[in-house]
């Protein structure tokens, strides 16, 4: 595991952070291709980033240290907030959604049309940035497996010593693969804005779902964990908005 890229004296690159900052830009490079081809302009891609960004980290950290630090004290909550670890990626999907929509709305640019390709944007970058997490070793990783693929975090930031399932990787190809699928239907589903974020909210729910078996994290509801909540309100929302789109276009 690499969990820094570059260490010089006291200075250290985390290879995670560079992977999330790899994976922004690639969204943005969608963004700026796919826009223009909507028929908006390409700097509201660089907007839209910016928003991402912003609200994504923000709710990230609020997320984490609200239901992941219970009874944590006030000196643990600040330190946390102003790490450089404990980015829950929902938390950071909702609040930066918030801002994104805010943004589209305070310009008067429809939000479906801008959606649809923020879905591709969100999936590709989505993607990218857990291979930070694989490199990094910081503990997403799954349960104990003795697949020909598992495998050990000795020097990763939450390491262990055991063969485990690679969840990062799932994620990486899962993203990828859903990225590709939105990609190839981009043109054809474009008469009905909106169709394209239904399916990307089904898909990225699913896969997150079906990762979140093999992960560690806690059940909190049913036997199911917080991410796998979240998932089936993702794939709840996306199922609602294709009946709904469905009825308003049934040609």
């Amino acid at each position: 595991m690499y969990p820094f890229l570059l260490e010089i004296g006291s200075f250290r690159l985390p290879t995670f952070g560079l992977m999330v900052a790899l994976g922004f830009l690639v969204a943005l490079w969608v963004l700026q291709k796919e826009l223009p081809r909507r028929g908006f302009d390409e700097e509201l891609g660089s907007s839209i980033i910016t928003a991402g960004m912003v609200g994504g980290l923000v709710g990230a950290k609020l997320y984490f240290v609200l239901f992941e630090m219970p009874g944590a004290t006030w000196s643990e909550t600040f330190s946390a907030l102003f790490s450089g670890s404990g980015l829950t990626w929902y938390g950071g999907f909702v609040v930066a959604a918030v801002s994104i929509y805010w943004i589209l709305k305070s310009r008067g640019v429809p939000f479906l049309p801008v959606a649809d390709a923020c879905g591709m944007a969100l999936a590709v970058g989505y993607g990218i940035g857990r291979i930070g997490c694989q490199l990094a070793g910081d503990g997403d990783y799954g349960v104990p497996s003795d697949l020909p693929w598992a495998m050990a975090y000795p020097n990763g930031v939450v390491p262990t010593l055991e063969r485990v399932h690679p969840a990062p990787v799932y994620e990486t190809l899962l993203g990828l693969l859903i990225f590709a699928v939105l990609w190839r239907l981009r043109v054809r589903w474009q008469a009905t804005p909106g169709r394209l974020f239904s399916l990307y909210l089904v898909l990225a729910g699913a896969a997150r779902f079906g990762v979140e078996i093999i992960r560690l994290n806690p059940h909190v509801l049913w036997g199911l964990s917080a991410a796998q909540l979240i998932s089936l309100a993702m794939i709840a929302g996306g199922l609602g908005l294709a009946v709904r789109l469905r009825e308003e276009n049934p040609a």
